[in-house]
């Protein structure tokens, strides 16, 4: 028999003061069964960071053909697609030639410290691509947030996030590996 996903709730507060985008939003997240609640925390972290009414979730580990995140435009193409850990350049490839904006956020720092060597180089030449990295202490921070039920207020001011569940603060400042022109 195979495993389920395993359903959370959360209710976030944003407030972006550099993009000036303040909402609250109801999501539901399914927690694949071999995602741990880091990813799951920076997959939510992620769509925080970009927030819009349009922005959803996907099928994410359930599909190869999705990204993590999308938003489409009015017409119907994606405009912006995150990813979430260590893609091959192929997938990446095919991302920017797909949405007007390409998202990763990297994780597990030895792992991606060898994939930034290998493929940074490389990947610089896609000029819609945005590529943040999530220290290994940062996504233990998020995975600290994790409940089945969450309230969290995020705010977002000149690159930090700051998250809280009312009981525990943090301040994520990301990595920028790559910045899209």
């Amino acid at each position: 028999m195979a495993l389920k996903a395993t359903i959370f709730k959360a209710n976030v507060d944003i407030s972006d003061l550099d993009r000036h985008y303040y909402g609250s939003h109801t999501l539901t997240l399914a927690r694949h069964p071999s995602e741990n609640d880091g990813r799951m925390m920076l997959r939510l972290f992620a769509w925080c960071l970009y927030a819009s009414e349009r922005l959803e979730f996907t099928r994410g580990l359930s599909s190869g053909e999705e990204p993590e995140i999308w938003q489409h435009h009015d017409h119907g193409s994606p405009e912006l697609w995150i990813e979430l850990g260590l893609p091959d350049e192929k997938r990446l490839k095919k991302a920017v030639s797909q949405a007007s904006n390409v998202v990763l956020f990297t994780y597990q720092s030895r792992a991606a410290a060898v994939w930034k060597q290998q493929n940074l180089g490389k990947l610089a030449q896609l000029k819609n691509l945005t590529i943040w990295h999530a220290t290994d202490e940062q996504l233990s921070q998020l995975a600290a947030l994790a409940q089945r039920n969450m309230s969290l207020q995020v705010t977002l001011q000149e690159g930090v996030i700051w998250l809280s569940d009312g009981s525990n603060n943090i301040e994520i400042e990301l990595e920028l590996w790559q910045k899209a022109v």
